[in-house]
């Protein structure tokens, strides 16, 4: 299972019942975060699921309202003992931002590598030293732990969007291993996706294995103005998060100059990207009460809820 919470749903500035972007995500024990806004870790500690175990943060892009929080939360995780590397990725410029806000932090006592990214598939395994990264290839697919997959956005800076996809092993069929001659010892390791060699022979996990079984993804959509790439980018989420900075159709002007979206719009793209739930975030700082357009969403698709800060959600194998 996947658990998630929205840790702060305001875009531009923090409102005094509103965090400003950030997601956090449970997974294994470890976890990650997507965007730190001001406010984030005052959030996390609200939501009580701890500091030390974030081993990587997501960000969307560089626009203060989604990092000006990085350095009060890495000096936190820091005090909370953490001394296992942390992996912060991002879009063209994160490296150069990331240089100016680690200066005021400059004695962290775990080291900080930063990723920049444009468009990719990345396989992530968790363990004791933090979190592995390695480029994703059919050999690998279905056996990491988590696959993250990024799209570049249309915002006013460079912007990229996540996937994030849980696989599901194919179903281990005991008949199958018997008639291939697998020995009982070794149906645990090939169960778990590990080739074994025995007593000369290289068994594979294939000979214990079949089927295809849908995993868990989650979308998560920030700062743009709708575009074409998106729908197929999210097909099939099962949880697509995604910003409705306006609700009021009336605001389409402001929207487009802004490069953001209406509930409408990012209702029509869950629509097309055959989601099972849309979860709208990122709301302007003018529209205190998101819940009153609702209806601009719902139209469109029935499914959408109205994020606020701390709602969890636990996503699960289908």
């Amino acid at each position: 299972m996947l658990d998630l919470a929205l840790l702060g749903t305001g875009g531009s500035m923090p409102m005094p019942e509103r965090f400003l972007s950030s997601l956090l995500i449970k997974y294994k024990g470890r976890k990650i975060l997507i965007d730190c806004g001001e406010g984030t870790q005052v959030s996390m500690r609200l939501l009580k699921w701890g500091f030390k175990s974030l081993d990587l943060i997501l960000i969307s892009h560089c626009h203060g309202d989604h990092i000006l929080g990085l350095p009060g939360l890495l000096t936190t995780i820091g005090n909370a003992g953490r001394k296992e590397p942390m992996v912060i990725m991002g879009p063209q410029g994160i490296s150069n931002i990331m240089k100016g806000l680690l200066t005021a932090i400059p004695y962290l006592p775990y080291d900080v590598h930063i990723a920049e990214v444009s468009e990719l598939s990345i396989m992530v395994n968790f363990n004791d030293n933090g979190v592995e990264l390695k480029e994703l290839d059919e050999g690998n697919k279905s056996h990491g732990d988590l696959i993250i997959s990024t799209l570049e956005l249309d915002h006013s800076s460079p912007c990229i969007g996540y996937s994030l996809y849980v696989p599901r092993r194919p179903k281990f069929n005991p008949q199958k291993a018997i008639s291939n001659g697998v020995p009982k010892k070794l149906w645990k390791s090939l169960q778990e996706g590990k080739p074994v060699t025995y007593e000369g022979k290289t068994f594979e996990p294939s000979m214990v294995l079949e089927g295809k079984r849908k995993g868990i993804k989650l979308s998560f959509i920030t700062d743009t103005r709708p575009i074409a790439t998106i729908p197929d980018f999210i097909r099939g989420s099962q949880l697509f998060i995604c910003e409705g900075t306006y609700g009021d159709e009336k605001d389409i002007e402001r929207a487009i100059e802004n490069k953001h979206m209406l509930f409408s719009e990012a209702a029509r793209l869950a629509y097309e990207g055959e989601v099972e739930e849309l979860l709208l975030t990122h709301f302007s700082p003018v529209m205190d009460k998101p819940e009153k357009y609702a209806e601009n969403a719902l139209r469109i698709f029935p499914n959408t809820t109205i994020g606020y800060d701390r709602l969890i959600r636990r996503l699960n194998y289908p």
